[in-house]
């Protein structure tokens, strides 16, 4: 294409460069859409997309548990179908990390910010009358928040894995010491939603991610 436009004589460049211009511009507008399709679709593949909703407190929150394999994250049990059915399990650290790879602003949590969240549909146990119950019921998946919480239970620091199907343990970014995190409990038994400190950085706990502002294009994509 170079090559044809400096073959031109002088007088005619001017209206054949503007053009070849056109269909320059034409060309690459069609190869970058054909980019964003193909990368939308890697990362669909990959698991990367993710299903997100505008909650009660105004911001974007994650609606599903993330299942984006990284180092320190594992299936319960390490098997494969549980992740696919509640997500990955992460230790604190791998938590942050992974919120961030989505990119778009997004993060994990922090403990006022799930706290606010919960306050929305009535508030944790300490911060409720009914000692979080309201919270959990709309919460949890099916409830009528939308967030869709699953009791997906944790690992230790040893490799022991429990309370699968009993209790949904979620991490926020914020520290209760330096070495263990601020982190939230859905309680099957109680039928409540507890804020806890003193989880130990090493076990691996589900995980949402939050950010501000308006869903994305892709992200209206996935949710149509």
């Amino acid at each position: 294409m170079v090559t044809f436009v400096s073959t031109l004589n002088y007088n005619s460049r001017p209206i054949r460069v503007y053009v070849v211009s056109i269909v320059l511009s034409l060309a690459l507008g069609s190869h970058s859409t054909s980019l964003q399709r193909l990368s939308a679709q890697a990362q669909k593949a990959s698991g990367t997309m993710h299903s997100t909703k505008r909650m009660a407190d105004g911001k974007r929150w994650t609606t599903h548990n993330l299942d984006h394999k990284t180092m320190q994250s594992y299936c319960y049990d390490d098997k494969e179908l549980n992740c696919r059915r509640y997500g990955r399990l992460y230790t604190w650290e791998s938590a942050r990390r992974v919120c961030q790879s989505l990119g778009d602003g997004w993060r994990l949590p922090t403990d006022e910010e799930w706290r606010q969240l919960a306050k929305v549909y009535g508030g944790v146990s300490e911060d409720s009358d009914d000692r979080g119950k309201a919270a959990y019921k709309a919460l949890l998946a099916g409830g009528s928040s939308g967030f869709n919480a699953l009791l997906g239970g944790g690992r230790d620091d040893g490799g022991e894995y429990a309370r699968l199907d009993a209790h949904g343990f979620y991490w926020t970014a914020s520290e209760s010491d330096p070495a263990t995190g601020w982190f939230y409990n859905f309680g099957r038994g109680g039928q409540a939603l507890h804020r806890q400190s003193g989880g130990e950085k090493q076990r691996a706990f589900s995980v949402r991610c939050v950010r501000r502002g308006r869903a994305t294009a892709q992200e209206m994509r996935v949710q149509s």
